[in-house]
């Protein structure tokens, strides 16, 4: 997977050319690109609530500095899944292997976020996550949107192998609280999402995976 195409390409060698030991979480140690085996390639990264992926120790990250390719997020995203290799596992709890290369993941809030809602084609809506469009899209599920209180976020399903919930992007996530209808008494959280002329109660199913007993 490492390293991508084009630009970006230019852009990680001149990273890695100043790969200095940082940590995701200021503990742990690395250096991007270190072989701790022979033939085996280690690199590191981070992904925003916006849904933007980063190398980990850029010192800079905004919209210039985030990755583009979109060959690269397809492949990167699409192999995501929980980190249990046995290193790095708590400070980066997700992985995304190529080969014997080990691309370490940690994220703001969730490593799915969503972005964009696909326009209606012949089939159901679609959600589109961290850059990847078409390419990387779930059904969506109006009814099993969850929004928190604790923390004003919404948040949607995801691929189970990237650990089965994914946080909607803030301007999504205001477009869609459009669709939001609150009981009486008007609680902290609404109770139905108006869609497509369907009323549909909120399942709240998600919760579970967002705070595991």
């Amino acid at each position: 997977m490492w390293p991508p195409s084009g630009a970006l390409r230019a852009f990680a060698l001149v990273r890695l050319r100043g790969a200095r030991a940082c940590s995701g979480d200021g503990a742990i140690p690395y250096t991007q690109g270190q072989s701790p085996e022979p033939r085996t390639r280690e690199y590191f990264y981070y992904v925003d609530h916006q849904g933007q992926l980063f190398l980990d120790d850029s010192k800079m990250k905004n919209f210039i500095t985030c990755f583009k390719d979109l060959q690269f997020l397809v492949t990167f995203f699409s192999r995501l899944r929980p980190n249990r290799s046995g290193r790095y596992e708590a400070s980066f709890p997700f992985l995304s292997p190529c080969g014997r290369e080990r691309n370490f993941l940690r994220c703001e809030d969730r490593p799915v976020v969503f972005t964009h809602l696909l326009a209606a084609g012949p089939g159901p809506p679609r959600l589109t996550y961290c850059g990847g469009g078409e390419a990387l899209a779930v059904p969506f599920e109006p009814a099993r949107l969850l929004p928190l209180a604790a923390n004003g976020r919404l948040y949607h399903p995801a691929p189970e192998r990237a650990g089965g919930v994914g946080l909607v992007r803030s301007a999504l996530a205001f477009e869609l609280s459009a669709c939001f209808e609150y009981g009486s008494g008007e609680p902290a959280l609404p109770t139905h999402v108006l869609w497509q002329g369907h009323r549909l109660a909120l399942t709240m199913d998600l919760a579970p995976l967002l705070f595991p007993a």
